[in-house]
Order: structure tokens, then sequence, then C-alpha cells
């Protein structure tokens, strides 16, 4: 979903204010940024688009984290193909809401966090930090959730000590950044053929019925009526758009080397746009294919109660007939929790430097979030085993559902206001699209915070 083009009248590029008179604009991620090269007016457009290719891929992987995989696991098992016409919707809604975050990152060289501090009262700021911490902490119980479970279903390895073994990619991400930034996106898109790869054959080996799945694709009032089926779709779209993709979104568009001008501004956004939106292209196509899977297999064979990531693993080779299934969904689940193991650690850092204007260590920030994650899979495991690893798994999802509105909003708000956007600000029509989605996301939050406690 591309924005349209900003309007060519000229106005002041920001109108930002610091949070004190001594402090002056910082690089987001200063070790990375403005590295990777653009190729020259006089080069063709496959070549300068491709100079942006990568931060859309990376922001990708937060639309097929482990997360995702419970509630398109549920979804397809319990109600078939009916709801991938949710994941379609909440799709566009995250098309949308990164192209944003791209356009802010580039059109004011600063990221979704910096732009909070900048704008906000302290206090407000402490508020929204605060969120983002609890959104990153959540995304990381996911990955450690899924990493762990994928450790032992293909290795045996229990998961504690699974658990405990995710720690080490701390000093992956750690060794792909020293190396570039292009490194790091390259094994990024590595771990993601991995996952399609291996749901390609999946879905192959499920020879779901074609009519079923273009059905699927549309709305069912069945949807909205039957509350089950809601809570599921609340929790898809909750599962699907990630508050830290869009403080990270925001950043890591500024590793591209391009002109700083109005006119090289306004190509980095389009190819930005571009981006990002072809990637959450195979973020729609691997979340439908989890569905798929679980309804072609699941849904009416006897097995609609599936809801775990063990269960589906233990079934899958047996109900489809081939023997390499299991095994492929173990495989591209480790891929998922590893590749969302890099994207969250930028996220992290990103948001401490962006609002508190605070540097530690890389290693040592990835450390302590990830022990932060450990440790309720620790004491969770220990007192209920993997079902209730299981059940913590899906509680991640409802935080970050709950985070959703602290990143959304401070993005629509500032996105939409021509004085600290300028020329870039969007159009009328896409800021009210814009304020509807998020309105959509705010008022699912509430209701799933509703059914939750009640």
């Amino acid at each position: 979903m591309m924005p349209p083009e900003p309007p060519s009248a000229s106005a002041p590029r920001t109108a930002w204010r610091f949070a004190s008179p001594a402090e002056t604009p910082r690089d987001s991620l200063p070790e990375v940024f403005s590295t990777v090269r653009v190729p020259g007016p006089g080069a063709s457009w496959l070549r300068r688009f491709l100079a942006f290719v990568g931060p859309g891929y990376m922001i990708s992987v937060g639309y097929m984290d482990p997360g995702n995989w419970a509630t398109d696991l549920q979804g397809g098992a319990q109600f078939g193909y009916t709801l991938l016409a949710v994941i379609m919707l909440s799709n566009f809604m995250a098309m949308l809401l990164q192209a944003l975050s791209a356009r802010l990152g580039i059109a004011t060289g600063r990221d979704l966090a910096q732009a909070c501090r900048d704008h906000f009262p302290p206090a407000l700021n402490m508020v929204l930090w605060l969120a983002c911490e609890l959104a990153i902490i959540a995304c990381d119980l996911a990955e450690v959730i899924g990493t762990a479970v994928a450790l032992h279903l293909l290795f045996g390895i229990p998961l504690l000590a699974g658990a405990l073994i995710s720690v080490l990619d701390a000093f992956l991400v750690l060794l792909l950044m020293n190396r570039g930034f292009r490194y790091l996106e390259a094994f990024v898109i590595g771990l993601l053929t991995v996952i399609a790869a291996c749901f390609a054959v999946q879905v192959v080996a499920a020879q779901p019925p074609i009519a079923a799945i273009l059905r699927g694709f549309l709305p069912s009032p069945g949807i909205i009526t039957n509350s089950q089926m809601l809570y599921i779709a609340i929790g898809i779209i909750g599962a699907t758009v990630m508050p830290h993709n869009l403080y990270l979104h925001s950043s890591i568009v500024q590793t591209r080397a391009y002109d700083r001008t109005v006119p090289g501004r306004r190509e980095a956004i389009r190819w930005a746009t571009w981006d990002s939106s072809i990637a959450l292209v195979l973020a729609l196509v691997i979340n439908a294919a989890i569905l798929i899977v679980a309804a072609a297999a699941f849904h009416g064979s006897g097995h609609e109660g599936v809801a775990e990531i063990e269960d589906a693993y233990r079934l899958l080779s047996p109900v489809l007939g081939l023997g390499i299934a299991s095994t492929l969904f173990a495989l591209a689940l480790l891929a998922a929790g590893t590749n969302s193991t890099i994207t969250g650690t930028l996220a992290g850092q990103i948001i401490m430097e962006g609002f508190l204007r605070l540097q530690i260590p890389h290693w040592a920030r990835r450390l302590l979030t990830r022990g932060l994650a450990i440790v309720p899979v620790i004491i969770v495991t220990a007192l209920y085993g993997s079902r209730g690893v299981g059940e913590l798994l899906l509680a991640s999802q409802i935080i970050l559902s709950m985070q959703l509105p602290f990143a959304v909003v401070p993005l629509v708000l500032f996105v939409s206001d021509r004085r600290k956007m300028g020329t870039f600000v969007i159009s009328r029509s896409m800021a009210m699209l814009s304020w509807l989605v998020a309105l959509a996301i705010v008022l699912l939050n509430f209701k799933l915070l509703y059914d939750t406690v009640s």
C-alpha cells in the first residue's frame, strides 16, 4: 500500500523542539547510520531500488514470529480458512503503518522514539518508554518460547535448557552488526527464505482446496457474531501489527546514504515504502500458509482443539502423510525465533537511546531483556510444563496487543502534522485512513482486554 506523494509546495522541513536547550539531534543507531551506499542519479532504477531493499524484510520478521504461529494455528484448526480475511486485513493495516514509520524516519531524520522525546513532556515520555519496554519483553518472551520449543522438538533439548541457550543469540547479533548492516539484513533474508521454503512444502503436502482458500479471504459475518472467532481474530491482529516494529523501521531506513535533500528524501520514501510493502506481502503469504496448513490438517479431522505448537508438530506428519512435515515445521519455528531475536535487539536499543538518550553496550542490553524474558519461562515451565508455556505465549501476544496504541497514535499524530513533516506531511485522505486504523486498533484492544478480564 503506497501512500500518495506529498504535495510539492515547500514548507519548513521540521519544527521539532528538543527536550532541553542543551540537547542536539543525535543519529539513530549511530554505528550504522548512513552506511549503506546508494548509487548515484545515473544508475538504473533497479539498482537504486535494490540499495533500499532490506529494512522491509527485517520488519517483516515481527509479522511471522512465534507469537503469530499460536494464533494462526488455533484459528485454522478451529475455524478452517475463515480467518484468512483477518490475516489479510491486519497485513494491509501493517503496510500502511510501516509506510508511515519509514516516512517519519526519512523525512525528519528522527526515529519514532526520538520524535516522542522531542515532542512530549517528560512524564508522558516515561509512560511511553515503559510501554515500549513491556512490549519488547513480551516480544522477547515469544522468541524465547519459540526458540526453546523448536530446540526441544528438533533435538530433544529440555525447555529450560533451550531457554538458556537462546541467550547466546545476543552474541550472534553483535557479530553481524560488527560486520556491517548489510550482513545483518542478508542473514535475516536467508532465514526468511528457510521459513518460506518449509511452509511451501507443507502447503503442497496438505493439498488444501483452492476454492475454500479463496472464500476464506472474503470477510465473513461470523467473524463478528461468533465470540470465540472474534477473540482469535483480535489475537491475530494483535500478533501481526507489532508496536516495536514502528520504532525499528523509522530508524533502520536511515542506514541508507540517500541525499538529505527534499528530492533525495522523497525518492528514499518511495523506495522504502516499496521495500516494506513487498516484504509484508511475503509475511502475509507465510502467515496465511500457517493457517492453511492448520486448517487442512486439523479442521474437520477431529483435531480442532489443536492450539499448541507441540501438538501441531506431533500431528502434522501422520495427518499429512509426509514424514518430514513435522521437522520442517520445527525448523521454520527455529528460524522465526532467531530472526525475531535480531529485530528485537535493535528495537530495544533504538527505544532506550531514543527515549532516555542512554547508551549501554549492545550485549548488556540484549542479556538484560533476554534475562527478563527467561524468568517467567523458567517459572511457568517448572510449575506447569509445556502446556503452561503455550498459555504464556498467548499471554505475550495479548500484552503486545495492549501496547499497540502507545506506538500507533504518536506515529499518526506526527506524520499528519505539517509543522513537523513540512512538505512530507501525508494527505488529508491518508490521515483520515490512518486515524481510522488507529481507532480500530484501540477499540479492538479494549475489546480484547474486556474479554480477557471477564
